[in-house]
């Protein structure tokens, strides 16, 4: 099959013609642009001219049809694209010739034409002349759905969103997700930043990150785990509304909802706290729906899901005692939860604290009972180091995950300020780090630095782009999501 294309590589060249020329020596509209004029252009016997890939080709003696696709049009499978018309009688023998036996499937063409329609009032163009403009050395897969091995669609993400129209229709959704949330931020003041993916120091979120080396500067760098402390050094740069859109990347397992390079927006308000932050992004999630699905609700794994006015909180430990069926869940013994854990079938590491263990009981049991909108509040400090304290308490802060349909969407919580308060969580940490915790936060002198010149009071948040848009194509995989998820090399 390649060499047969090459071959007819090898006959373009041969009669003169450039299999992958610069440029088209006529001028070319996009064929949504021609669809929407069609009435017009066919009344008035316009010429016009596009260009594609060929995604069918159909030779009947001295014609011959082609359906060209340029990715302009968002319509169903089957729609997109517009009809050629090729009769020797109008391109000439030479150049009917060159079409019938060089041209292929999945080649790139562009044709110029008048516009007309069939008897079955298909739209057409009638080509006066066509141009070749990329060879194809390989097919079109005939069958992309029926692959039995999925994860080739991931690794040829080109071929899936050629052939399975819902595909890009899912990443142009993804795509109105990320622009509509920018106007919504900019619209209430908002400013949106950059900050460093190449660290000296990870920190922000509780994760083990990627390792590095510089060598003109001759020390280890980090990808970054989060921008968090970035993002707070410019709060105390006198900046009150921010935010930033971006990768993060974690040394961490994969699964539905994780792969080690994904997309959030964070962002930061001065002179607020997490209350008013769970109000703010639940109003902003509502709306969204609404400009992106044109609707109140939307469909996940069978499920209605709805974003109320309100949206209820729910305390972590409560909720661990409701859904694990742990009795008294805050005040039992390490021993005991790593018990718990284990009748569940998670493995915690001998030097797993009880609250971290008792995390990843709510993360694999408990969160995937919550289906509908909900806040889970006030969760241990112990795994919330950059949180302030809930109430005066020593033990709880001021932190809230949304949960929708068992997904953990967003992550937020009042900001902690207090230079003292931030070096011993720190101090704390570089303790289980000594433990072999590679998810412990590390030291941060710098930050503390900055926290001692003053950091306004503050909340702050962060919503996973891949999450919310798994969420609004009911999708269940993450890598449905990412143009180019993390895969191992075959």
């Amino acid at each position: 099959m390649r060499q047969a294309r090459i071959n007819k590589l090898r006959l373009l060249k041969e009669r003169g013609t450039d299999p992958y020329p610069a440029c088209i020596s006529f001028d070319v509209s996009g064929i949504n642009e021609v669809k929407l004029a069609f009435k017009k252009y066919a009344a008035s016997g316009k010429r016009v001219g596009i260009a594609g890939r060929v995604m069918s080709r159909r030779v009947h003696g001295g014609s011959a049809f082609l359906d060209i696709f340029d990715g302009s049009e968002r319509l169903p499978a089957g729609k997109a694209g517009l009809q050629i018309f090729l009769g020797r009688d109008k391109l000439g023998e030479k150049s009917y010739s060159l079409l019938t036996d060089a041209l292929d499937t999945g080649d790139f063409v562009a044709v110029y034409g008048r516009v007309f329609y069939t008897k079955r009032k298909e739209p057409t163009i009638e080509a006066a002349k066509w141009e070749m403009l990329a060879k194809t050395l390989l097919p079109l897969p005939e069958k992309w759905h029926g692959l039995q091995d999925i994860e080739e669609r991931f690794r040829k993400r080109y071929l899936d969103m050629l052939m399975n129209p819902e595909v890009r229709e899912r990443f142009n959704l993804r795509s109105k997700l990320v622009f509509e949330l920018r106007s919504i931020l900019d619209k209430f003041g908002y400013v949106e930043v950059e900050t460093p993916i190449l660290q000296p120091l990870y920190g922000g979120a509780l994760a083990e990150p990627f390792k590095t080396r510089h060598r003109m500067l001759g020390m280890d760098m980090y990808l970054r785990i989060a921008p968090e402390l970035y993002l707070k050094r410019l709060l105390a740069g006198g900046m009150t509304k921010i935010y930033e859109i971006g990768k993060n990347f974690r040394n961490e397992g994969m699964d539905a909802t994780h792969n080690p390079e994904f997309t959030t927006i964070e962002l930061y308000e001065a002179y607020k706290n997490a209350d008013y932050l769970k109000e703010f992004i639940a109003g902003i999630l509502s709306g969204l729906i609404k400009k992106v699905l044109a609707r109140n609700t939307f469909k996940f794994g069978g499920q209605i899901i709805k974003f109320g006015k309100v949206i209820p909180s729910v305390p972590f430990w409560q909720v661990v005692e409701r859904y694990a069926l742990i009795p008294n869940a805050a005040n039992i013994s390490r021993d005991d939860a790593a018990l718990y854990a284990r009748r569940f079938g998670l493995n915690p590491a001998q030097n797993d604290i009880k609250e971290k263990i008792a995390l990843e009981i709510f993360s694999k049991i408990c969160r995937p009972k919550i289906i509908q909108p909900t806040f889970v509040v006030n969760y241990p400090v112990e795994v919330s180091p950059l949180a302030k304290y809930a109430n005066g308490s020593d033990r709880i802060v001021d932190r809230f995950q949304m949960i929708v349909a068992g997904i953990e969407l967003i992550n937020g919580f009042t900001e902690l300020n207090d230079p003292l308060d931030q070096r011993k969580r720190f101090e704390d940490h570089a303790e289980l780090q000594k433990k072999e915790d590679k998810e412990a936060h590390p030291m941060d002198e710098d930050f503390i630095e900055t926290l001692e010149y003053g950091m306004p009071p503050a909340a702050g948040l962060a919503v996973s782009i891949d999450r919310l848009t798994m969420l609004l194509t009911d999708t269940h995989n993450i890598k449905e999501v990412i143009l180019f998820p993390t895969m191992k090399p075959r």
